[in-house]
Parts: structure tokens; sequence; C-alpha cells
């Protein structure tokens, strides 16, 4: 079908661009993560301060998160995504020149204000050019940035580490690390100015008859999914809203958890039991499990859309991730803790492209840019939550065992409340329907 033939086109122009600009947004935020060994030591930080200090990006990140995305619905994402990038580029590469633990604190709260929008900016903007029956496929596929950042980015910060010291004049490989991996972000921050259309009637390499067929077929969906436009003030107390933020919440605490102390978990493995293993080969571990995970994401979403089932696609990985990492306190092999690691990184990403498929089944317009950017910043507390309990309880208890039943706790209750939440959801689907019959 003509119609099947534009998506796919606006997949392969728009997918692989900003799936590279959310890839070098997620290893700018979670690069800490491969410098902490280092750093830490060197800015005086304990493992309290630095899961503060990880941490206090998402309460930037939190306070601008819905101004963020209803700035970005009336101005256009070409002109304010190109924006973020830009700001939270410079400031990724500032984080070069921190002195010491207030300085971490600064530079990390003021990169969460600078990225605030970007995520739920991307999750608004692929609904104003995919039709529902393929967003949760084209959302994993977006979301592949995330593993694919660790799978690529951990070797490649990990080097720039090892090998940093004293290139450019600075004294301390992260350092250096931190000043590079931020100049790119800048670079395609600028090009997204030329490369990023606003709506498919703004797109050159579109027909505008495609353009206009594809545009008319999403607002026909919306019609009959959500037959009245949601106002801001309706969707910021909406309780469904609240309870997937709950959702949100409990599935990116292990996310951050996994991206900002993963790292140090398997560096641990040489106390633990008795790895040999250099800098870069614990990078290359790090991203065994994101590559496998990336690969069950996107054949899980694509199951989601076959089906069109939601809420136990969001459920089931978020129970097993659960399963798996309380069962990883037991195990006495780093081959089986990281097998067990690999199966909850799965659960983690199975489940969060299928979480953003539920709120535009009863939000449209201005609602849907401030609700999706309220679930994603409660969400992403959770990457401030997550950071600070853990490391301080590795420094009550010297281990890593309890955080990560932590992570197990938060995922079940993610998996629970979804469950609890969609009989909410299918009445207000039927009573959408039965309205606009």
């Amino acid at each position: 079908m003509r119609g099947d033939r534009t998506v796919r086109r606006a997949m392969w122009r728009l997918l692989p661009l900003l799936g590279l600009c959310y890839l070098l947004n997620y290893v700018d935020r979670v690069n800490v993560g491969f410098a902490a060994t280092t750093m830490n030591p060197d800015l005086g930080l304990s493992a309290t301060a630095y899961g503060l200090g990880a941490g206090l990006f998402f309460i930037g990140y939190f306070f601008f998160e819905v101004p963020s995305n209803v700035i970005l619905h009336k101005v256009g994402a070409r002109l304010w995504i190109a924006r973020i990038m830009i700001t939270w580029g410079l400031v990724a590469s500032a984080t070069a020149f921190v002195t010491g633990p207030l300085g971490f604190y600064i530079v990390r709260f003021v990169l969460g204000f600078a990225e605030a929008g970007f995520f739920p900016g991307i999750i608004l903007y692929l609904t104003y050019w995919f039709p529902r029956v393929v967003r949760a496929k084209v959302v994993a596929l977006f979301f592949l940035a995330v593993p694919l950042s660790s799978v690529i980015g951990a070797p490649i910060s990990t080097l720039l580490i090892q090998y940093g010291d004293g290139a450019l004049g600075f004294e301390a490989g992260w350092r250096f690390m931190f000043f590079v991996e931020g100049i790119p972000t800048v670079l395609l921050g600028v090009a997204l100015l030329f490369l990023l259309p606003d709506r498919p009637s703004k797109a050159r390499w579109l027909d505008p008859a495609e353009a206009a067929a594809l545009e008319a077929r999403i607002a026909a969906e919306d019609e009959a999914q959500v037959p009245h436009t949601t106002g801001l003030r309706a969707a910021l107390t909406d309780g469904r809203v609240l309870a997937l933020a709950v959702v949100y919440f409990g599935i990116v605490f292990g996310l951050y958890v996994l991206g900002f102390f993963l790292p140090q978990v398997i560096a641990g493995f040489a106390e633990q039991f008795g790895t040999d293993l250099s800098l870069v080969q614990e990078g290359l571990v790090t991203a065994i499990p994101y590559a496998v995970a990336s690969v069950v994401m996107v054949l899980w979403s694509r199951h989601s859309d076959a089906t069109g089932e939601r809420h136990w696609h969001v459920a089931l990985p978020a129970f097993v991730g659960a399963a798996a990492i309380a069962v990883a306190l037991l195990l006495n092999s780093p081959f089986l803790v990281m097998a067990a690691v690999t199966v909850t990184a799965c659960g983690v990403f199975a489940a969060i492209p299928v979480i953003w498929q539920i709120p535009p089944r009863f939000l449209t317009g201005v609602g849907a840019a401030a609700g999706i950017a309220l679930i994603n910043s409660f969400g992403n507390l959770s990457g401030f939550a997550g950071p600070y309990l853990t490391g301080w309880l590795r420094d009550l208890t010297g281990a890593f065992q309890t955080g990560m039943l932590a992570v197990a706790f938060f995922m079940v209750l993610s998996g629970i409340v979804v469950l609890a939440l969609s009989r909410s959801l299918r009445h207000a689907e039927r009573t959408a329907t039965t309205g606009a019959s």
C-alpha cells in the first residue's frame, strides 16, 4: 500500500537520525558511570556522594520537563530539539573542568536542566509521524540507541579514559573523555536545524499528497481513539497519568541502576571472584547485557504491535527482570551473575517502548505533550533515587546486593500497577468508542 511505503520512508529517514541523537544523549548522561572508578578518588567522592551527584541530573530534568515539552509542541521539534542538544553538549563537555564535589553536583544538575524535554519530545514527535499499529516497534527502534550507547559507548568511553591522560592538557583521562564526548552532540544539534522536519507536511523528501494522506490517517486514528482534545490541566491531574508515572519509575529505576553501577559491579568481580580484567575489558563485558537486550526489545515490541496488547507486554518483562536480579544475589560465578543481569536488562528494555503506547490511548494535543512529559519526569526521578539509594546501601553494607533487591522491588511494583491500571484504560477506550459511534 502507498501509505505503508510512506511510513517505511519516514522510518528510514527519521529513525537513524533520531537514534543517533539519543545515542549521544545517553552516552553523555551515563558516561559518568565509567568515569567513576578514577573520578571519584580524584574528586573525593564517596559512593553516596557519587550517587547523589549522578542523580542530581534528574532533579534539574524534573523541573523543566513539562514546560520544555509544551514549548516543543508550540514551536516545533526542529528548533527545540536542536536547542536541547546544543545546550546539553556544551554542559557535558564542561564536566571535564569540575574540581570537587560541589562542582560535580552543579554540573550534573545543569546537565539535567539542559536536556529536559528531549526524550518525551521525541516520543511526542513520533506520534506526528507514525500510525498506532507500528508505534511500539518505532519507539523500540529509536530506543535501540540506549543499549547501543553501551555496546558502542562503553568501549569508547573506557578507551578515552585509559589513554586520555595528558591529552589536550587534561591531567586525567576521565576529564578528556567528558570533554571529547560532548562535542559531537553540539555538532549534531546544529545539523538538526537543517535535517529535521517538524511534520510530514514540512518534509521535502515526501510528496505533498503522501504527506497529507499520512497526517490525515494519524488524525483519524486520534479522533477515533480520543474524540476530544485533552487540555493541559486535565492531563496533569489525570490519575492514569500518575499511575503510569509510577510504572515508569519502577522500570527506569532498574535502567539507571544498571547504567550507573554495572561498571562498578563488574570491577568488583576482581575481589569477589578473582577475575583479572582491564578497564577496556570491563567496558566490553558491560556491553553484553545491552547487546542482548536490544534484540529482545525489538522482537517484543513487534509482538505487542501485532497483538495490540500493551499491559501484559509491560508487566511480564518487569516480573521476569525482577526475578532475575533477585536470583543474581545468590549466584557464585561471574558468568551466572552476568547472565542474570542480562535477563534483567532484557526485562527493562522490553517494557519501555510498550509503556509509551499507553498514554496516546487517552491523551491528545497539548495534553499529550504535558502528560507524556509528566510521566517521563516523575519516572525519571528514579534516576535520582536509584543511584543515590544504591550508593547509600553500598556504603552501608559494603556490597551492591541490597541495591539490586531495590531494583527487584520497584520492577515488581511496576508490573502490579500496570495490570491494575489496565481495567481503567479498557473502560476509557470503550467509553470513547461508544461516544464516537
